[in-house]
């Protein structure tokens, strides 16, 4: 997937150190980077440089469409979001409850004029604690049905008053459909407000370009681009004690980009790969491959390989949907890259 190594590239090219003052990793990071991935029946936007363990992947879209707020569920398959979660496995912030239960204002909260949905509605229902709620989710789908060439189909996972308070706010926070009746063809955009370029960027493609695939199978329409514009597209590169500090020198980062500005072969950016290892100071014992770019490289240095393809089934409601209905056939990516998660 060239698109995704041109933004990786485009990252450590343009971006700027920053200081990692959440995490206690350093960052390169750039602002507003903007890709297009092309979806059809025998290509799937899945990053074959490293391997995606893709069993993940369809297990959180599952839960994601659930509206679970706890992983209680979902850490029997997966231990993805364990990082975050309670004891009880609950979440301070999580997506499938906003985009399937996003908690609507008290009567006293509602000013004279505005319009607001109520019990009437289809997409209200009310929770068993009496708090009433829209699934935004089903709006899409009708509305894709009904009207698909609306410009009204956003779905968002940032309710501020929780992403002030939450220890992890929605990354990416708010996806948008776009239909064309006329052609029976509908696109997904995604808003990403904190991107870690080596981890979650490649996951997040792949579950928007499924959740994308399913919406058009469930509404008759044929699911062919994801965009997605990634906000701080951030690239880790170590703690601030000992490989963060390399690179927060000037004259280091401005070799970074020199060099990989002039890459021309695969081997270039392994030789670049080799500088860093060689006079950088080494990453603390416990905290390996906390600096990813190292692992960026190795990926720009290999050769994509065909994209997979993914099919699901034909008209089956998202409410319905199990891991088995996701079929990807043709993955042949390259190895696997160790890259730690900034907690």
């Amino acid at each position: 997937m060239q698109e995704y190594l041109s933004a990786v590239k485009e990252v450590l090219l343009n971006g700027d150190f920053k200081l990692g003052t959440r995490t206690g990793v350093h960052t390169i990071a750039d602002f507003a980077v903007e890709r297009k991935y092309r979806i059809s029946d025998d290509s799937f936007p899945l990053v074959t440089t490293k391997k995606i363990f893709t069993k993940s992947l369809f297990h959180e879209l599952v839960w994601y469409l659930s509206g679970q707020h706890h992983i209680r569920d979902l850490r029997q398959k997966t231990g993805i979001w364990n990082a975050w979660a309670d004891e009880n496995g609950n979440l301070e912030t999580a997506y499938g409850r906003f985009w399937r239960r996003f908690p609507l204002p008290s009567k006293e909260a509602m000013l004279d004029g505005e319009a607001w949905l109520d019990e009437r509605s289809p997409y209200v229902k009310r929770e068993d604690n009496g708090a009433l709620v829209i699934d935004q989710i089903a709006y899409v789908i009708d509305t894709l049905k009904r009207d698909p060439d609306s410009r009204r189909m956003v779905v968002s996972a940032w309710h501020p008053a929780n992403a002030i308070a939450s220890r992890l706010p929605p990354c990416h926070y708010t996806f948008t459909i776009s239909a064309n009746s006329r052609t029976g063809k509908m696109k997904v955009h995604l808003s990403q407000r904190s991107c870690d370029m080596a981890l979650g960027v490649p996951f997040n493609i792949a579950c928007y370009a499924t959740l994308g695939k399913a919406i058009g199978n469930a509404t008759g329409l044929d699911c062919v681009e994801f965009s997605q514009i990634l906000l701080d597209a951030h690239i880790y590169c170590g703690q601030a004690e000992n490989r963060g500090k390399f690179y927060e020198d000037e004259k280091n980062l401005a070799e970074l980009r020199d060099r990989i500005g002039h890459a021309e072969k695969p081997e270039d950016y392994l030789k670049t790969k080799s500088w860093i290892e060689e006079n950088a100071p080494p990453e603390e014992k416990g905290f390996e491959c906390s600096d990813h770019i190292p692992g960026l490289l190795l990926q720009l240095s290999r050769t994509p390989k065909p994209l997979p393809a993914l099919a699901l089934p034909r008209g089956k409601p998202l409410d319905k949907l199990v891991f088995e209905d996701f079929q990807l056939t043709g993955y042949d990516p390259h190895p696997k890259i160790d890259f730690r998660v900034a907690v």
